[in-house]
């Protein structure tokens, strides 16, 4: 191959490269808060030309990755997202290397557990089990919780650098749910240097009123903390002794799951 050849594929290889992350600069401004953006918008969110925007919104949407709000002309994440979503969830075998810890937490709690992972700014819900009566339903879904204020999501959040924890707190913004939620960053700072000495993380109503939880963190194979597991219930059933008589054993269960997960 000529050098001239060589130089030309090579300029088209990194053409590519710079497409996509660009692609992905757009897609990376829509989030919970963000789910409807303008091209104007998106052009201030991601400094590109709005001539570049246009031509990646308009891209993104042939292929189902955006949708288009025809009366606002607003974008929004397409159902192809959701899709590429549920595959990853479907690759991680979570059922296989989790499911059998959060069962038994489930039995031994006799409340809801649950098993969620960071998506890049919430806390999503991957597996949810329930005690109904005498049976135990498992359910797999997609909602996300918020992440200041759950145990899931601080347990998650104490492990992380203190720039990602910045971040994801500026995009979601420390809204109060109740009249306990945290909503002053240097509190929230104190309550995670808390978690990382205990291991485990406590919601005191602060997402819902009635509702309390004990999480802890589930960490990958280069033991980075990526996830969390919980167990919740309601005000009257989960006082203080008994969130702290669980916090060993939902510690134990993230552990085992780790180690499952990690093999």
């Amino acid at each position: 191959m000529s050098p001239a050849k060589s130089d030309v594929r090579s300029a088209a290889k990194d053409a590519s490269a710079t497409s996509f992350l660009k692609m992905a600069q757009v897609l990376d401004c829509f989030t919970k808060a963000r789910s409807r953006l303008s091209v104007g918008e998106l052009v201030v969110l991601t400094g590109l030309p709005r001539t570049t925007v246009h031509r990646i919104v308009s891209s993104l949407r042939e292929i189902g990755m955006l949708d288009q709000d025809g009366r606002r002309r607003d974008y929004r994440l397409g159902l192809k997202m959701f899709h590429y979503g549920s595959v990853v969830i479907g690759t991680l075998d979570v059922h296989r290397h989790a499911g059998p810890h959060l069962q038994q937490l489930n039995q031994l709690s006799g409340e809801i557990v649950h098993f969620h992972m960071f998506d890049g700014s919430q806390m999503a819900c991957i597996e949810r089990e329930v005690m109904s009566g005498n049976h135990m339903t498992t359910l797999t879904t997609i909602e996300a919780a918020p992440i200041y204020c759950t145990s899931v999501g601080k347990a998650f959040l104490a492990f992380q650098p203190e720039p990602l924890i910045r971040r994801i707190c500026a995009e979601q913004g420390l809204v109060k749910h109740t009249a306990n939620t945290i909503t002053d960053m240097d509190r929230l700072f104190e309550v995670l240097a808390d978690i990382r000495r205990q291991g485990y993380a406590i919601d005191d109503e602060e997402n819902a009123v009635g509702v309390r939880c004990v999480g802890a963190p589930v960490r990958n194979a280069a033991g980075q903390v990526f996830a969390a597991v919980s167990v919740s219930g309601p005000t009257d059933r989960m006082p203080d002794r008994r969130l702290t008589g669980l916090a060993p054993v939902v510690i134990d269960t993230a552990n085992r799951i780790s180690e499952a997960l990690a093999s």
